[in-house]
């Protein structure tokens, strides 16, 4: 018997992607507010026309499908717009980090070999001392607009496939350069899906892109606003006043909140005495944030924290499925698996883990990306065996719950034991007295490794003893801190997304 094979006409209906998909919802409602950033805004028809324009132009000045746009900009309303632009051209945008050294961003651009980069004026000087490959510079502000409406207003309705890549944002890890993960129309519109379903995201719904748009937090989220007829409200990072301005005008589903500015926001809402207009789900990367900064967020916002584990390659998926209640400083922070995707916890050998076992996240789904850019090698050892194995510990209960236990790659090996940094910064975090804890591994001659720990007060009487004797009520004695160190919040050193950097912590340890 042989296989049914669909008609050309019904193979083609498959073929969905951003830019149509964002084309055929603007006659819904072509004068509602697309994005919105501070006084400037877009109507849907109005963004329709523009990046129907700048598709035309790109096209036109010789760009061709799979070309890369690199984007090098802070959060402003052309962002959005250049998006759905390449989209609808079947172009690629790179999103540059503009905070990122020029070694790293030489990196970045000489990559993906940019045809084209868009810049703001204040960013060209720090282009002009990089060594980069050919490409077109494009400044946003008037080049930009009379390179944009120079294009045709007409829709490019193009033949693209849902496979195609969108975007390519950058990753970086505790060493080494950034990679550049592949973000297909596929892949983005599943997580538009997927976000709709697990946080319940109404039609018409209200979202605050304020974590930059080179990061998924934004762009994910934008793009599936704009697919489900909302608006996206565009703040240049985290500026408490707009950010106040905006909850207090506008009801939302989902409002953002990062590591780093969680309990320093909900303090200036609560002095502020802000009166929140509605917010269904508040936060991301719990684990990240100390316990009691969580409950006064959601006290303060009266919404769930979202207790989230996914992936700039993964999107919302595997394990953001899991809220914790308004009010709860969590003594645990165990997630749920997220719907529209497969996971296994698998030993090093790829097989299976049992309950209880910590295990490596191997993935597969319609969210997943679709390969980092121009490494073969790295793309054939991460998607083995026919799934994505992300580099993260994790550890199902048996409830078909699952505990975040570290990084695969950040392992402390003492004594031929295997210690997971998390586990014993955790146990210090349930301690209210403790505002955050990084537990890195410092060299010794005896166990080859040993953890110790740094430490943020919360309470400025804690003492290291105190914590020495949590640790000893909760922790094998190989796990246990050799030394901990106190210092300030704002000496922890941290990436763009707020993850703390354990290299760099490493390095200041006393010899």
């Amino acid at each position: 018997m042989s296989l049914y094979t669909p008609p050309q006409e019904v193979m083609s209906s498959r073929h969905a992607t951003i830019g149509a998909l964002f084309h055929a919802r603007v006659p819904a409602h072509p004068e509602h507010r697309a994005v919105v950033e501070g006084e400037r805004g877009l109507s849907y028809g109005e963004l329709e026309e523009r990046s129907n324009r700048l598709a035309n132009a790109l096209l036109a000045d010789g760009l061709k499908r799979g070309d890369r746009v690199g984007l090098l900009a802070r959060n402003c309303l052309e962002y959005v717009e250049i998006e759905l632009a390449a989209a609808k051209a079947g172009l690629i945008v790179a999103c540059l980090n503009w905070r990122l050294g020029d070694r790293e961003l030489q990196h970045c651009i000489n990559l993906v070999e940019a045809a084209v980069v868009i810049v703001q004026p204040d960013l060209t000087e720090t282009l002009d001392r990089l060594e980069l490959s050919p490409h077109r510079r494009l400044a946003l502000g008037a080049e930009y607009e009379a390179f944009m409406t120079a294009g045709s207003a007409d829709y490019p309705d193009l033949d693209i496939d849902p496979e195609d890549g969108l975007v390519i944002l950058y990753t970086s890890g505790t060493t080494g350069l950034p990679k550049g993960a592949l973000v297909s129309h596929r892949a983005m519109i599943a997580r538009a899906m997927c976000f709709t379903s697990e946080f319940q995201v109404p039609i018409g719904d209200n979202f605050c892109a304020w974590p930059p748009f080179y990061h998924m937090a934004s762009t994910d989220q934008a793009l599936a606003t704009l697919l489900r007829g909302g608006t996206v409200h565009v703040i240049d990072g985290y500026e408490p006043d707009q950010l106040i301005d905006v909850l207090e005008r506008e009801e939302m589903q989902f409002f953002i909140l990062m590591p780093g500015m969680v309990g320093q926001f909900a303090t200036i809402l609560e002095e502020k005495k802000v009166k929140i207009k509605g917010v269904g789900i508040c936060g991301a990367m719990a684990d990240l944030v100390p316990r009691e900064d969580i409950a006064h967020a959601t006290r303060v916002l009266n919404a769930p924290y979202n207790n989230s584990f996914g992936a700039t390659e993964t999107g919302l998926p595997p394990a953001s499925s899991n809220l914790i209640p308004v009010g709860v400083a969590p003594t645990n922070l165990s997630k749920r698996q997220s719907a529209f995707c497969e996971m296994r916890l698998v030993d090093p050998d790829d097989n299976e883990v049992p309950i209880g076992t910590p295990g490596e996240v191997a993935m597969r789904g319609p969210t997943l990306f679709s390969g980092y850019w121009n490494a073969e090698e790295t793309n054939a050892q991460d998607f083995r065996n026919g799934w994505f194995h992300m580099g993260d510990v994790l550890r199902r209960n048996e409830d078909g719950t699952l505990d975040y236990v570290d990084r695969v790659k950040y392992m402390i090996k003492s004594g031929g034991e295997n210690i997971y940094p998390a586990e014993i910064e955790q146990v210090m975090l349930a301690d209210a007295r403790v505002h955050e804890a990084v537990v890195v591994r410092r060299p010794d001659r005896k166990w080859s490794e040993v953890p110790v720990a740094f430490v943020v007060p919360a309470d400025p009487s804690l003492t290291a003893d105190e914590l020495m004797d949590l640790c000893r009520e909760n922790l094998s004695s190989y796990k246990r801190p050799k030394d901990i160190f106190f210092l300030t919040d704002e000496e922890l050193p941290r990436s763009t997304t707020g993850k703390v950097q354990r290299h760099e912590l490493e390095a200041r340890l006393p010899s």
